[in-house]
């Protein structure tokens, strides 16, 4: 091992040492430190590792008690989070998160891959993430609501449209954004529009905001498929997960000519070679709260359901893992990798393990890592925050549109950096070294603080 790669495995064993058992954590900094050895080895400001031991450890976290009463007047507790990870490039960014799998070490991994994507988009916006191990699923809007206004009432002093601007995330929609927002103003008395983002079209909400993620995904992996002299049209695409980023990820593919074949949620995946039918889909998984095994009843004979098995068994040219973290491990790259697959890009937050983009790297598969290929979310946040600055609002096709530069943008710099640094065409190295340069350079301007 060289002398950068010795110092920067110190620093990771600091890392493990400082925050013990939150594995995520652990993980998502250990994938950013295996590509910083050219970095140190380039940059005499980095060569002692001091910002780099400095930028793996959150400015602030937040953690408190969330008290609130359920519909049967039973008290209820459950457990707050903020880690605010890091403000160089401007207010800390990122979405709240409520499902029951929440703890500190899952914020922190999801705060720390936040400051590289934001840092990716080019946009002036620090990096932070949030939530609670609260489960919105079987509430009632009244428990709901409760709920969101016991979160508020503590969180909010740590707010600010320029201190701090969360945002959704799983389990956080724009009836949980409404609610926190509304006591938010209740408790500050200001109407303070830009202090939180994925709000209602009719009080302050960006168009394309909810489709963000999934269409930046797409036009991240149209890029992909462009620099490679390729194309979507006429491509196979299997995308996991049937959530928000998996339709607005299979509308935009069928958009631009491909077809998605596959689908999943927690219960296993369909398969229909037509391509998935998108109206139907929505109907069952939005208003129906279904499963994809009742697409597939729906259906009838064209479509297969198969339950508990892996959906990258589905021959595809394209991947899109859009479900939740480490769900595309070894075997499934390997099945990929076996079916001729060309293109894997992470729509959720660390979907793939290290074994499988080391699988899927061997194979020459051209991989892109969520910090890249779904910074597309944050992107439209921070032009919610622009036209809630500038107390105006932009038309859909507008705000497509920039979001198309936006992640045209971050597909070149990826492509470019890992260039420079000796990795030529490893989307995850450039990923990496330049969303770190972006905000190392700013840490250094402003001292050490």
């Amino acid at each position: 091992m060289s002398q950068s790669g010795d110092r920067l495995k110190a620093v990771y064993d600091e890392v493990v040492g400082r925050n013990p058992g939150e594995e995520e954590f652990h993980q998502a900094v250990r994938e950013v430190l295996e590509n910083l050895g050219p970095v140190v080895e380039k940059h005499a400001a980095f060569a002692d590792t001091a910002l780099i031991r400095r930028l793996c450890e959150p400015e602030r976290q937040i953690i408190f008690r969330v008290p609130w009463v359920d519909d049967d007047g039973r008290p209820q507790l459950n457990r707050g989070f903020r880690v605010e990870f890091n403000s160089a490039l401007g207010p800390y960014k990122g979405g709240l998160r409520f499902h029951p799998s929440v703890y500190l070490g899952i914020v922190k991994f999801l705060g720390f891959e936040q400051i590289f994507k934001n840092s990716l988009t080019g946009l002036p916006i620090g990096g932070a993430k949030g939530g609670s191990d609260f489960d919105p699923k079987g509430r009632s809007d009244a428990e709901v609501m409760r709920f969101c206004q016991s979160f508020m009432t503590e969180l909010y002093r740590h707010l600010g449209e320029h201190t701090d601007v969360p945002a959704g995330d799983t389990g956080v929609g724009r009836r949980e954004i409404g609610y926190l927002f509304g006591q938010y103003k209740r408790i500050t008395n200001r109407y303070e529009l830009g202090v939180l983002t994925g709000k209602g079209l009719t009080w302050g909400g960006s168009q394309v905001r909810t489709e963000a993620t999934g269409y930046g995904l797409v036009f991240f992996v149209e890029e992909m498929l462009r620099a490679a002299g390729d194309s979507l049209d006429g491509a196979k695409v299997v995308v996991s997960g049937s959530g928000n980023v998996a339709v607005y990820a299979i509308e935009k593919v069928h958009q631009l000519g491909g077809s998605v074949v596959a689908c999943s949620d927690s219960g296993g995946f369909v398969v229909d070679e037509d391509g998935i039918d998108l109206d139907l889909l929505r109907e069952i998984k939005e208003q129906r709260r279904g499963r994809v095994s009742d697409y597939a009843d729906a259906r009838g004979g064209k479509v297969r359901y198969v339950e508990g098995e892996s959906i990258w068994s589905v021959p595809c040219d394209v991947a899109l893992p859009c479900a939740t973290q480490n769900e595309l491990d070894e075997a499934g790259a390997e099945q990929l990798a076996g079916h001729g697959c060309r293109v894997v890009a992470e729509g959720a937050n660390m979907p793939t393990t290290p074994g499988a983009i080391r699988v899927l790297r061997d194979a020459g598969i051209s991989f892109a890592p969520g910090k890249a290929a779904n910074a597309g979310g944050v992107a439209t946040s921070a032009l919610e925050m622009q036209q809630n600055a500038a107390r105006d609002v932009w038309t859909f096709e507008q705000t497509e549109q920039r979001l198309g530069e936006i992640m045209r943008a971050v597909h070149d710099r990826c492509l470019e950096t890992a260039e420079e640094y000796g990795s030529p065409g490893d989307y995850v190295a450039g990923a990496n070294i330049a969303g770190f340069l972006r905000v190392a350079e700013a840490m250094l301007a402003l001292g050490h603080v």
